[in-house]
This record gives C-alpha cells, sequence and structure tokens, in this order.
C-alpha cells in the first residue's frame, strides 16, 4: 500500500476472508470475516494451524491496512470481524478499528482466543469486542504445560473467561439468528482425557458458567507433533465423546453445540 513504510508495517497476518466454519449464529450464511493473525500465546502440540501459529507464516501490514481489510470484509457482506489469536497485535488493532469506525466500519468484533489470556488485558476491551470466543482447553496445570507449554493455563483461563462473561452476557442473536452480543465457550475433547474434558466442564460450572453456550467438539485428529504423544496419536471414539457430552448435560450445559463424531 502506498504510503506506508516498512518499518510502520508491524502486524503480521497470515490470511483474511469470509469463514463458513464457525458456530452457526458467526458463520451465518454470508460467512465471518476472520482474520488470522501469526502466532499465539500457546505452543499446542495438536495444532492443527501450526504454520501459522508456531511458524509465524504469514505477511507484514501496517495499521492502516489493517483497518482497510476491515472495511474490505464489511464491504465482502461478512457478519461479523472474527480476530483469531489477536493478543500480540491488540494495540495496533484497536487503532486500526477507530480508522475504520470513522470510514463507517459497524461490524461486531469476536475476539476468538486459546483461553490463555491475562485478565487485566480482556478488561481493557471493554466496549471493544462485542463477541468472546475463548477455549478452555485444560482443567490442570499439568496437561497445560505437557501439550501446550504454559505453566498457569486454569487461573488465567477462567479468571479471564468469566471476566468476558462479565463484558458481554449470554448470546444474543438478532431475528436472522446471527450473534450479536456475548460469549462461546469452546472445549476440544482430546484422545485418552475424557477425565481433562469432565473436570473442565466442572471448573465452568462452578463458576456459573454452565448457562452459557458451550461449544463441544470431537473434531480432534493427530496434527502437528501429536504422535510424539501415543495418548493423543489418534482421533477421539464413540465412547469418549458420549461420557463427555452427557456429563455436560448433566451439569446443565443446554445451550450451543455438540459436534457430532
Amino acid at each position: 500500500m502506498k504510503g506506508v513504510c516498512k518499518a510502520e508495517r508491524n502486524v503480521k497476518i497470515a490470511s483474511y476472508n469470509l469463514h463458513f466454519g464457525e458456530e452457526p449464529p458467526l458463520s451465518g450464511t454470508k460467512g465471518s470475516g476472520t482474520i488470522f493473525f501469526s502466532g499465539c500465546t500457546m505452543r499446542c502440540v495438536f495444532c492443527q494451524n501450526f504454520p501459522i501459529s508456531h511458524l509465524y507464516n504469514g505477511k507484514y501490514y501496517g495499521i492502516v491496512e489493517l483497518s482497510n481489510i476491515l472495511l474490505y470484509l464489511q464491504k465482502k457482506g461478512a457478519h461479523n470481524i472474527n480476530l483469531v489469536s489477536p493478543t500480540p497485535y491488540l494495540y495496533h488493532f484497536v487503532k486500526a478499528l477507530e480508522i475504520a469506525k470513522k470510514k463507517g466500519f459497524l461490524l461486531p468484533i469476536i475476539y476468538n482466543t486459546s483461553g490463555y489470556e491475562r485478565v487485566e488485558i480482556i478488561s481493557e476491551l471493554r466496549g471493544i469486542v462485542d463477541i468472546y470466543l475463548p477455549d478452555f482447553k485444560y482443567s490442570n496445570n499439568e496437561i497445560a504445560k505437557k501439550y501446550s507449554g504454559v505453566k498457569d493455563y486454569v487461573q488465567n483461563a477462567i479468571s479471564s473467561i468469566y471476566e468476558m462473561y462479565k463484558q458481554v452476557g449470554i448470546l444474543e442473536t438478532d431475528k436472522r439468528g446471527i450473534a450479536k452480543k456475548g460469549i462461546i465457550i469452546r472445549h476440544l475433547i482430546l484422545p485418552d482425557n475424557v477425565i481433562n474434558s469432565i473436570e473442565a466442564l466442572n471448573i465452568l460450572e462452578e463458576n456459573g458458567l454452565n448457562k452459557v453456550h458451550i461449544s463441544l467438539m470431537s473434531q480432534f485428529f493427530p496434527a502437528h507433533l501429536s504422535s510424539k504423544f501415543k495418548e493423543i496419536s489418534r482421533k477421539i471414539n464413540k465412547k469418549e465423546y458420549k461420557t463427555v457430552k452427557e456429563h455436560a448435560l448433566n451439569l446443565g450445559f443446554t445451550k450451543g453445540w455438540f459436534q457430532d463424531i
């Protein structure tokens, strides 16, 4: 883009386009305007997007260029802007959003995150983010360290997720069923880790989060470095899926989506 020097191009993005693979209220009929930022706050050994999250594949953009991406996705018909792993670039995004709004940008903002966030940072996003889409991956820090290389996942994730919930509340949709505001909590079931899933759901319930929309995902496959860990070197089976799903329902998680195996 003319007028932007290389020194100002400090936002690395792998791709941006309309995405139809999110939960129905997010993808809708026209797609979620998804921006995949390079890098991640975690190093999950089973990451399906490791070329982006681990290897930092992507292209550098400036703040003005990022604002133009927001406007471009709006023009393409996106229902929202879906920021995937945006934490390292929050300053740049907020500045880009300010510029885009002056030019007519109106879409809801989705904060799509692994859940490993500092609550102080999330609290600064009040009034900026409309929809939070966090993972709650682990029920204890030993598993988090083993599979994702972080030693304090649980306390940071649950504190941040609760702050997200306080900001935006239960998911709200328009007459078309498209999300306007709220939180959806994702949990990916890992093979040979049913206890992790059960205890993760227990933690959410203990924190009063069993009435929010949950997305229970069965899509795990042994990507990236999974083969180095025997227990996660396969997909989950029907028994594991059924056990976790039944436990979620018993805890009162009746809103959301259960991805069929």
